[in-house]
């Protein structure tokens, strides 16, 4: 496991040079066997690497490593940049299962992500953040997004939309039954997972306007 961890941080880490790599064993492989077709995996392990490498590492690490906490020492901003904005490299400190701890780094376009999706979110520095690794490999870590502040906050914010949406509709008009049914749907899913004061009085009031309605 110890050594999977360490080629999928380097092949993560690394595109350039595991290219690099790549070029050199199959181009040995061609020169070695003088068979030509050793060269036709390149491309497409490369970008295969491109495209689901940092996916895979995230995978692995989220499935066989232990979970630990890091903080992030240094956010500094590159020259480079992605989808217009500034591509960062950061410097983390990771806490090992011994407690004590070992640095690591990651930029913008390099950092393991779980769960696996389309949004890269970088925890705040001088906070900690959950995290796994493979034990032995502390080095290459995966950002449990979804338990750390800013996934939390993140997903209560995603769980809003529906509320909001449902709201415009009720603004819109106040006497629709199905405005005020899909509004009080959105809350009380909300409610299920978040406690909210103001939602819950909302919600008591729309349940009286409802019953208002269908008299």
């Amino acid at each position: 496991m110890v050594s999977l961890s360490k080629i999928l941080f380097f092949t993560s880490h690394h595109g350039f040079y595991t290219v690099v790599i790549l070029v050199f064993i199959f181009g040995l492989l061609t020169f070695v066997t003088k068979k030509g077709w050793f060269l036709i995996p390149i491309i497409p392990l490369s970008i295969a690497n491109g495209v689901a490498g940092q996916f895979l590492n995230a995978w692995f690490l989220n499935k066989y490593g232990v979970e630990s906490t890091a903080i992030i020492t240094s956010d500094v901003e590159t020259n480079s940049t992605l989808n217009e904005r500034y591509i960062h490299d950061y410097e983390a400190i990771v806490k090992k299962l011994d407690g004590q701890y070992i640095t690591t780094f990651f930029s913008t376009t390099t950092a393991t992500i779980y769960p696996i999706e389309n949004a890269i979110r970088i925890p705040q520095t001088g906070i900690a953040f959950p995290v796994k690794y493979i034990s032995g490999y502390e080095k290459n870590i995966v950002i449990l997004d979804n338990q750390s502040e800013e996934g939390k906050m993140m997903e209560k914010y995603e769980k809003r939309k529906p509320i909001d949406a449902a709201k415009i509709k009720y603004e819109a008009d106040k006497t629709n039954p199905e405005f005020i049914k899909e509004y009080i749907s959105a809350l009380e899913d909300y409610l299920k997972l978040y406690h909210n004061d103001a939602y819950q009085k909302q919600l008591a009031a729309l349940r009286k306007e409802l019953k208002a309605l269908e008299k």
